[in-house]
């Protein structure tokens, strides 16, 4: 799961709202247009979504365990 995190806020660890891949993420999970998306709309985000975004990182930990 780390690892994933790692990779996806390359360049963008200390304010991960700036990061493309996050914000294309955001906008195609939820329909929040990327542009919009700042550091308030991206805790809100991560806040109201954790359950679904603590599975899809189990799912990430579990494809990595098959993939090795």
């Amino acid at each position: 799961m780390l690892r994933f995190l790692l990779l996806a806020t390359r360049g963008y660890r200390l304010h991960p709202w700036d990061s493309p891949y996050l914000r294309w993420r955001i906008e195609t999970y939820s329909g929040i247009p990327a542009d919009s998306v700042n550091r308030k709309s991206f805790f809100r985000f991560v806040w109201n979504e954790r359950p679904s975004l603590w599975a899809y990182l189990r799912w990430v930990a579990r494809l990595k365990k098959i993939g090795d």
